[in-house]
């Protein structure tokens, strides 16, 4: 049957989202869809972009836009934003392209500029931050969608029913919070946790450390 696999933040992790992709295996009719935040913090962003890249020649790639893609585009045109980008970790990401925006790819900036802001299938729906269960997801602002945090409190289930799968609130200790309705994996790889894939349907799920190490279970 084919797969719908989701990814958490990646934040310049590349090694790891390399490893990750080799377990989970894509075979050309599974959907992969990534949470956004490829960028920032961590070292190697050129490599997690094209990764990326990469698969959208292997499997169906829904690759959707977090806060961090966000600010890297505004810093492209706007003094104060790159100041405001600088210190939310674009330090890494300028260093990991040799210091200067201007050499970006083009092909990269591409694919940050056409993520989708979310995606929505049968019976889930995925968004890089947060939601409203009282309004469609169309009709989410983007302070919500992008940018709030789930750190003092969960929204109850959104009124269609779905899952939702959400990453930008970093859950220190490494684990998946799963509370039925709703699951953060955003597995904080950059900050020592691990970076998470999960089948949405089977429950299956594969984490990698930041040196590109497979956690094995028991």
């Amino acid at each position: 049957m084919p797969r719908t696999i989701v990814i958490g933040d990646i934040h310049g992790c590349g090694t790891a989202l390399k490893v990750l992709l080799q377990a989970v295996a894509l075979e050309p009719e599974d959907t992969l869809v990534t949470l956004g935040d490829y960028v920032d913090r961590g070292m190697e962003t050129p490599m997690v972009i094209d990764t990326l890249l990469d698969v959208a020649g292997k499997a169906r790639f829904i690759p959707l836009i977090g806060n961090h893609e966000v600010m890297l585009l505004q810093a492209m045109t706007d003094p104060q934003a790159y100041q405001f980008w600088m210190q939310h970790g674009g330090q890494q990401t300028l260093h990991s392209y040799g210091g200067r925006l201007e050499l970006i790819p083009p092909h990269h900036r591409m694919f940050l500029q056409h993520c989708r802001r979310y995606w929505e299938i049968d019976r889930h729906f995925f968004v890089h931050a947060n939601f409203r269960s009282d309004l469609p997801l169309n009709q989410t602002p983007d302070e919500i969608t992008l940018w709030q945090h789930m750190k003092l409190s969960f929204p109850v289930p959104h009124w269609n029913g779905k899952k939702a799968w959400v990453g930008h609130t970093p859950q220190q200790n490494g684990e998946i919070l799963d509370l039925g309705h709703l699951a953060i994996i955003d597995t904080n790889c950059y900050g020592g946790g691990y970076l998470s894939a999960v089948d949405v349907d089977s429950g299956d799920y594969w984490q990698v450390d930041l040196e590109g190490k497979l956690r094995e279970f028991v």
